[in-house]
């Protein structure tokens, strides 16, 4: 959705309330597309003082493959950020979003925030114990034979080292 903010920019005390639903339901991202439902975003464009802030929340969900177990889950999460809106810039910086043409396009924004807070590593839970190296059993949904025994499987390479230490 976009703004247009330069009535905001010129009236000191000006807000402008934000609430709408982000279609993101399309988008993809780790090889499918996660967001399942609308991203609900809710906040406020204030002029203080002849700083224009950007305060808003974004909650959504999402439905993902766990990278240690592979199993899908589902994901509620939100992300709460604050940016400085500015229309020109006297030096290159990144705290800063520029808005040159006072129109800010608040769903790149929301989804660029999103994207930089997922995890680089997405897990269905703080525990997951992920699948047997040699069978491929989920040890979530219970043990395996494998494991029972996986003290005495020796890789044929490492063989050599293992009568070393005997």
């Amino acid at each position: 959705m976009s703004y247009d903010l330069k009535q905001l920019f010129e009236v000191v005390g000006e807000v402008q309330e934000i609430d709408y639903r982000l279609n993101l339901s399309e988008y993809e991202l780790f090889g499918g597309k996660p967001f399942i439902r609308p991203v609900v975003v809710s906040g406020k464009i204030e002029n203080r003082a002849g700083v224009v802030t950007l305060r808003y929340r974004a909650d959504f969900t999402l439905r993902l493959q766990c990278d240690r177990c592979l199993d899908e889950f589902e994901r509620n999460d939100h992300v709460s950020n604050e940016h400085v809106l500015v229309n020109k810039l006297n030096t290159d910086n990144d705290e800063y979003i520029l808005l040159p043409d006072f129109v800010l396009d608040l769903d790149e924004l929301v989804l660029d925030d999103i994207l930089l807070y997922l995890p680089s590593k997405l897990l269905c839970s703080e525990d997951c114990k992920g699948l047997c190296e040699h069978c491929g059993q989920n040890l979530n949904h219970g043990s395996c034979d494998c494991c029972k025994t996986a003290e005495k499987i020796v890789d044929p390479r490492l063989a050599a080292l293992g009568e070393l230490l005997k």
